[in-house]
């Protein structure tokens, strides 16, 4: 019974066919003259039909043989044409990576992400949506994205939580306030302050109450945003102080505003939410790593 060709048998058909010689094609294939011959006697014995005539040391296709020679040259083409899809799908070429962000990430690391992800693929076609937590389970559900970054995990059973980093809660303050000439801020100092604040009913207001209600005081706030954005904006026109944290204020400078260490310890840990069970595209594994490197630099610390 004979043997299935291997694509390294049809390889070495195709090169002696087009070199005409065992030296020729060894140069093609970028090996040893001596493998070339061996595998073609294998292949051969393995058909079971002599390929090619020899004539003063040239290989001639045998006339027997020509059927087989065709098909080789429909393989090969067939071969050329997948790794040339592959070359595409790693550049990205008609492929599109949905993704979202909580507001706070979006603005600088996000950015920076993307920035990564083109400067490897291309013409991959980016969709950035920008989400409140109560809007994630939607998106991630009914597929409209591959995964979601978000400052807090979801509770909700048919999604999965990745954590990213850990880290840290700023104060931030306008450029000329008291408070800018202090190399850390303590929760107290800043509780004595006319403080811009996100709800505490809301998952993120609630990681900025935190150090307030460890420290035995009751936030009150001054004014409220809804995103982070939106208290830095308001922090930088003057309006007051803020608790934030340090991946909405990840820039080196920021015009107008001072950010200081919380003196009391903070943490905030953004996590990868996805659909439990979906098979991520390697593109979004790739970009949620990229996500746990630029928010580790930023923090310089991993999630435990």
């Amino acid at each position: 019974m004979t043997k299935p060709l291997t694509l390294r048998q049809i390889e070495v058909i195709r090169a002696v066919m087009v070199a005409g010689t065992i030296q020729g094609a060894a140069k093609l294939m970028g090996v040893s003259a001596p493998g070339v011959s061996r595998l073609l006697k294998y292949t051969e014995d393995t058909v079971g039909i002599r390929l090619f005539e020899r004539k003063g040391g040239v290989f001639l296709p045998a006339s027997e043989a020509r059927m087989i020679f065709a098909v080789v040259e429909q393989v090969h083409r067939e071969v050329g044409n997948l790794n040339e899809a592959v070359a595409l799908l790693r550049r990205g070429d008609g492929s599109v990576l949905s993704f979202a962000s909580a507001p706070s990430i979006a603005q600088f690391i996000a950015a920076r992400v993307i920035r990564s992800l083109r400067q490897t693929f291309p013409h991959l076609g980016i969709d950035l949506n920008v989400l409140k937590i109560e809007e994630t389970a939607d998106y991630l559900l009914l597929e409209r994205g591959e995964f979601v970054v978000m400052s807090s995990p979801s509770t909700n059973p048919a999604l999965v939580s990745r954590p990213l980093a850990k880290g840290r809660l700023v104060v931030i303050v306008p450029e000329g306030h008291a408070l800018a000439a202090r190399e850390a801020i303590s929760i107290h100092e800043l509780a004595r302050e006319a403080v811009i604040g996100v709800d505490p009913e809301d998952p993120y207001g609630a990681v900025l109450a935190q150090p307030f209600i460890d420290a035995g005081l009751t936030p009150h706030f001054s004014m409220r945003g809804r995103f982070a954005q939106t208290v830095v904006s308001l922090v930088r026109h003057g309006l007051g102080v803020a608790l934030i944290d340090e991946f909405s204020v990840a820039e080196v400078y920021m015009p107008g505003l001072v950010q200081r260490p919380l003196r009391e310890p903070s943490t905030i840990v953004p996590y990868a939410l996805m659909k439990r069970g979906r098979v991520l595209s390697s593109f979004a594994e790739d970009a949620i790593e990229r996500f746990r490197a630029e928010l580790v630099g930023a923090s310089g610390a991993p999630a435990g």
